[in-house]
């Protein structure tokens, strides 16, 4: 079975260069009038084709280290809020303060129950049941942020272990607000470069599919449907992928 690679955005601008490497070997009969057709803008279009893809890949790339390093900062939250429930559970805070810190902390686990999702009009299928538990990470750091807080109007809560301390939480909370940021930019910045990418491609008008069909077509019209020329340019595959 071919490769992704093989079959996708990278074997199309392969391709292309193989499209324009016979073209150069046609010599002076290739002599298109279109401006887009000519060497010069042929391998101009290559270039920028190759920009594009290793564009996407480095954002790619900064777009999964980011959702790894967000991953590895969140994974721990549900097991240490608890942690800090039970050590202000027993800091000496009444009952009123430990059940308002116990109800932020359901929240933060997600155990908060389900509830059915509005019927889709017209559809005989049954709803799917959403989640009441505000799991996004946004909602996560909603809720961390509220513990701390809650925290900060009892000054019994004092634990001896550090890494419950009111600064050592307020710092892991500026570091998920980091993570969390970091990925809504690596985010956006992968999928501009997916756009980009995707214009300099597949553009109906300017793409690099279209400006092979055409070259095809060119070669067709000067050599002939039948000719080795036209055979070669025409096994060329270019496909359409907006799916990565």
């Amino acid at each position: 079975m071919a490769s992704t690679i093989e079959t996708g955005h990278a074997k199309n601008v392969a391709n292309f260069l193989d499209l324009i490497t016979f073209c150069q070997a046609y010599g002076p009969s290739y002599n298109p009038v279109k401006d887009s057709l000519k060497i010069l803008q042929l391998q101009s279009k290559f270039e920028l084709s190759n920009e594009m893809l290793n564009a996407a890949k480095v954002q790619k790339t900064r777009f999964d280290n980011a959702t790894n390093e967000r991953r590895i900062e969140f994974e721990d939250l549900k097991p240490f809020a608890t942690r800090i429930v039970n050590a202000f559970g027993v800091s000496g805070v009444n009952k009123l303060a430990m059940d308002d810190m116990r109800s932020v902390n359901k929240k933060l686990q997600g155990t908060s129950p389900k509830k059915p999702a509005a019927p889709v009009e017209g559809s005989d299928k049954p709803a799917v049941s959403i989640s009441s538990s505000q799991q996004s990470f946004d909602m996560q750091i909603d809720h961390f942020a509220m513990i701390i807080q809650t925290l900060e109007q009892y000054p019994a809560y004092s634990p001896n272990e550090d890494e419950l301390k009111l600064a050592k939480l307020q710092s892991k909370l500026s570091e998920m607000k980091t993570k969390n940021a970091g990925l809504i930019s690596a985010y956006t910045d992968y999928n501009n470069a997916l756009i980009q990418r995707n214009v300099v491609l597949y553009d109906p008008l300017t793409g690099l599919l279209q400006v092979s069909k055409e070259v095809k077509q060119y070669v067709k019209s000067l050599f002939g449907a039948k000719s080795p020329q036209f055979r070669q340019v025409s096994g060329l595959e270019f496909k359409k992928i907006l799916k990565d």
